[in-house]
């Protein structure tokens, strides 16, 4: 296990009606006016929006709604320019990981001059960001208690995950009840999404990560338990705090200590959804277990492991190569059972596309594995 020093400042509010904490944790920061983020308008449709506005009535609210899926770069620039015209002080994110990712860019690019891209890029390293907080309705990214966000930029085709110090949220509101009403595509894209998050740090450059392989198929096995009984019942209080809080736990620090883990798989999306801009969640379900089986044949130990102490597969009789496939392929028809997509035909993606996929590759891909721009037409060729 490498030195590590974990610090994650994040105070997390979690269970029913926790909104009521609102208005005192932004008060505490002594701001006066918030600039108030959220999607596509379902907050207004499930009654969250009115609780909000309700538990703000004393702090001037300025919004910016309509932040997309695949978060745009154009879209967080108008919220950095809302913050500087209107001396805003607090930003709150309403909805899932891109609604939260948009906001942190928001919060440091609202401290420069320049364009927001910059910082996305590593061209400005941000020093000053406006607090915010986020109130979560979709369990997927674990966005709303890290440091990381991915923007996407249509202009230049280019989908980049950054991070900082600064754009951890100051606090997360988690209340399961408002995951209720999701449509089951954001509920499916959710579980997908926390599961490769676990799954990339599990296949790390390690080969002593026992506790952090125990944890994490422990998370997994929970994902793949409540995921379902979700999908059956989505008013199931229980397994949608399950759901919520292994979303979160998946990709707040606490399940690489120690590691990075591969990442391969989501660079390898980013650059497909960069093109074709399709739900990030879709693109991974689709890439990951091609791309576990591409690597798998080096590795057989390890997706051994994975498949035994993941899926139950049975050891008998049977080689490391064939135990660790079949955990793949119980991977690949579990997405598929709960109505995720596992080809790219399935969105309209043909082998003549891929060319133009591998463009938007703008780094090397993977540590468990190094990827050559080769390796990664190899795998979106096996996705087909």
């Amino acid at each position: 296990m490498n030195n590590f020093v974990f610090h994650n400042p994040t105070k997390l509010i979690f269970g029913k009606d926790q909104i009521k904490n609102l208005s005192s944790e932004i008060a505490a920061k002594n701001a006066k006016n918030i600039l108030l983020v959220y999607g596509g308008g379902s907050i207004k449709k499930n009654g969250l929006y009115k609780k909000i506005i309700d538990e703000l009535k004393d702090f001037k609210i300025f919004e910016l709604d309509g932040v997309e899926p695949n978060p745009r770069v154009t879209t967080a620039q108008k919220g950095a320019d809302l913050i500087k015209r209107n001396n805003i002080d607090f930003v709150l994110a309403v909805g899932g990981g891109s609604v939260i990712d948009c906001a942190k860019l928001i919060v440091v690019a609202a401290h420069y001059d320049g364009p927001a891209w910059d910082i996305v890029i590593g061209k400005h390293i941000p020093t000053k960001a406006t607090p915010f907080g986020t109130i979560l309705t979709i369990a997927a990214t674990g966005s709303e208690m890290n440091s990381g966000s991915v923007i996407t930029n249509l202009e230049s085709q280019q989908k980049i995950g950054w991070g900082s110090s600064l754009v951890y949220p100051t606090f997360s509101i988690l209340d399961p009840v408002y995951t209720y009403t999701l449509p089951k595509n954001q509920t499916v894209n959710g579980i997908v999404d926390m599961m490769s998050h676990i799954i990339e740090q599990y296949f790390n450059e390690a080969d002593n990560s026992d506790v952090h392989d125990a944890m994490m198929e422990g998370l997994l096995r929970q994902i793949i338990h409540y995921g379902p009984i979700v999908l059956e019942n989505p008013e199931d209080y229980t397994a949608r705090a399950n759901i919520m809080m292994s979303g979160t736990i998946a990709l707040n620090g606490q399940m690489r200590w120690g590691y990075i883990g591969d990442w391969a798989s989501h660079g390898l999306e980013h650059a497909l959804s960069a093109v074709f801009d399709i739900a990030h969640a879709e693109g991974l379900a689709i890439i990951m277990p091609n791309w576990m089986k591409y690597i798998m044949p080096k590795h057989s130990a390890k997706f051994k492991k994975f498949a035994v102490n993941v899926f139950d597969v049975k050891v008998e009789e049977k080689t490391d190569e064939t135990i660790a496939l079949e955990g793949i392929n119980k991977l690949q028809n579990f997405w598929k059972s709960i109505g995720a997509p596992i080809t790219l035909a399935e969105k309209n993606i043909k082998e003549s596309d891929i060319k133009t996929i591998l463009q938007a590759i703008h780094k090397e891909l993977g540590r468990m594995e190094i990827l050559t721009i080769e390796d990664c037409e190899k795998i979106y060729k096996l996705s087909l």
